[in-house]
């Protein structure tokens, strides 16, 4: 299933003497969001790096005789 992605504009004010932490943002994010980040961060990566969507390539049964 595809989604269209879009991307969200913001911005921060900060000093130059503070030290960036990215850490903090994402623990401000709620569960879900910060999962579906890591979905979409995976999800990209298996595109670049092997040209297709992650799938199973068989599919077994294991039979008892």
């Amino acid at each position: 299933m595809h989604t269209k992605n879009t991307i969200r504009k913001s911005y921060a004010i900060v000093s130059m003497r503070e030290p960036r932490t990215d850490f903090a943002h994402w623990q401000s994010l709620p569960l879900l969001t910060r999962l579906a980040a890591l979905e979409q961060v995976r999800m990209e990566y298996h595109q670049w790096r092997y040209g297709a969507e992650p799938r199973l390539q068989r599919v077994y049964s294991i039979v008892q005789r």
